[in-house]
């Protein structure tokens, strides 16, 4: 549009004519937005507010005497604000390429102070602590100009041909080189290491690799050497189970052998045994009951003879008295008591005999033959004959 005119957004819009601007200036300042502005009664100009630059390359003399040869840059720029627009507008609108001379003559300026208060070693140690200073010393005489310092940068320190930089930085370098070196030695050793390591595992994959082609190879030379016991074993453990089976066959043929042995000769030899044993037992038994009945009939056989033979055996004692000088006293009472003693006395000889007997009785036959001799022998004795004069003489009595 006729007469609108609009800044960049990197500059400042100076109209001068008509009213002053802030301050008392002579121009309004317009950034940001447009503005109309009359032709021919008001004139339009722009200043920059993007960022500068200056170099500064000052030879300056430290605290110690020794020169230095200084290289640095600045960066700046206008200041956003009205006031530092109208300072910039006032001094550098004309000529806006002053400002990067201006800039680089007080930093200069500054630098030599600064540089002159420190010493070299300062200097070269601390740049960060220099620059620092400088933007401290020169921010009051920048704003006044309407300028900003965004930043200081201490590019090059050089001592020339003094060799004083150098020198201070010697041990420096030799420490730096010993450094080098020992590092350079750790890293040889490191790699060395590194190497010998590479070469151990190499070694020790290629023992797991042999130890396994070992293991493969002996797995397989098994595998083959089964397969090939595998036909012979089969017939072996196909013997064995013949030979199992034989072994048990004839087993079972011997315990059949056995019961067939058992029941043919076994039992009837034991069934004979005992039938004998049986038979036995009551021919035993038999010939005892007869020994009893043959002894309990020469007991009583032996009683009626005894019986028998009682007067012979009275007549017997009585005949010792034939002869004796006998006096009886009572007359036929007397005479008949020692007939009843003689009868007693016969009677005693009974019971000794037949006690005689009962206590061979256990002898069995033995004493059934012996009480069959005393009988035969009382048989045979009889009576006693008469004496020469033919009369019994009984027990008498002489008045």
């Amino acid at each position: 549009m006729f007469g609108y005119r609009v800044p960049a957004p990197d500059e400042a819009m100076l109209i001068s004519g008509g009213r002053r601007g802030l301050g008392g200036a002579p121009f309004r300042v317009v950034t940001g937005h447009g503005k109309f502005v009359l032709p021919v009664l008001r004139k339009v100009r722009f200043l920059t507010l993007s960022m500068c630059e200056s170099e500064v390359v000052e030879t300056c003399v430290t605290k110690q005497g020794i020169a230095l040869h200084v290289r640095a840059v600045i960066a700046f720029k206008v200041g956003n604000d009205t006031e530092s627009i109208i300072n910039a507008g006032q001094r550098f609108l004309s000529d806006q390429d002053q400002m990067s001379v201006l800039t680089g003559r007080i930093f200069a300026g500054h630098l030599r102070a600064i540089i002159g208060s420190m010493t070299v070693e300062e200097i070269v140690t601390e740049r960060q602590k220099l620059a620092a200073e400088v933007l401290d010393t020169s921010k009051t005489e920048m704003a006044k100009i309407g300028l900003i310092v965004d930043s200081l940068q201490i590019q090059s320190i050089d001592d020339g041909d003094t060799g004083y930089i150098d020198a201070m930085s010697a041990p420096h370098k030799a420490a730096i080189q010993r450094q080098a070196q020992i590092a350079q030695a750790q890293a040889n050793q490191a790699a060395a290491e590194a190497q010998q390591e590479a070469a151990r595992k190499q070694a020790e994959y290629a023992r797991q690799t042999a130890v396994v082609k070992a293991e493969y190879s002996a797995e397989v030379d098994r595998a083959q050497a089964h397969s090939a016991q595998a036909g012979p074993l089969a017939q072996a453990h196909a013997q064995q189970e013949v030979l199992a089976a034989q072994t048990e066959l004839a087993e079972r043929q011997a315990e059949l052998r056995q019961q067939q042995l058992v029941a043919e000769v076994v039992k009837p030899a034991e069934a004979e045994a005992e039938r004998v044993r049986i038979l036995a037992a009551a021919e035993a038994q038999r010939m005892k009951i007869q020994a009893e009945a043959a002894a309990s009939y020469d007991r009583v056989a032996l009683d009626r003879m005894l019986i028998e033979q009682l007067p012979q055996i009275v007549k017997e004692a009585s005949g010792g008295l034939s002869g004796a000088n006998v006096n009886v006293l009572n007359g036929a009472d007397g005479l008949g008591e020692i007939a009843a003693g003689l009868v007693a006395q016969g009677l005693t000889i009974l019971d000794s005999v037949r006690q005689n007997l009962n206590g061979q009785n256990g002898q069995g036959n033995q004493s059934g033959g012996q009480g069959k001799g005393l009988l035969e022998r009382l048989e045979l004795q009889g009576p006693k004959p008469a004496d020469d004069n033919g009369d019994d003489r009984g027990a008498g009595a002489n008045d």
